[in-house]
């Protein structure tokens, strides 16, 4: 049974096909985290179901790396702000040693 592709992995495949892999910067930086993270879960089920051209394999595998790295943004971003409120809370882990 086919499965169907979401709209990143057809673009990317469409990419491929065309002789031109999607370059990694290609992902929008407008995704959220839980939107990247979901169409990165469905690069890798593609990838893992197999049954693609390499072509095709390299383009997904380049949307996965893009899609990695907008959702290590959105970590990175998120432990930044968690190690500012901590911080600058009276009873943060300065205020522990003091």
């Amino acid at each position: 049974m086919a499965k169907a592709k979401t709209d990143g992995a057809a673009d990317a495949e469409q990419g491929a096909a065309a002789g031109a892999a999607a370059p990694v910067e290609s992902v929008d930086s407008t995704l959220g985290y839980e939107q990247a993270r979901d169409e990165l879960i469905e690069v890798v089920r593609s990838l893992e179901a197999g049954g693609t051209t390499l072509e095709e394999s390299l383009a997904l595998w380049e949307r996965g790396e893009a899609l990695a790295k907008v959702c290590r943004r959105w970590l990175d971003g998120a432990r930044a702000r968690l190690d500012a409120a901590l911080t600058e809370s009276p009873d943060g882990p300065e205020a522990e040693r003091a």
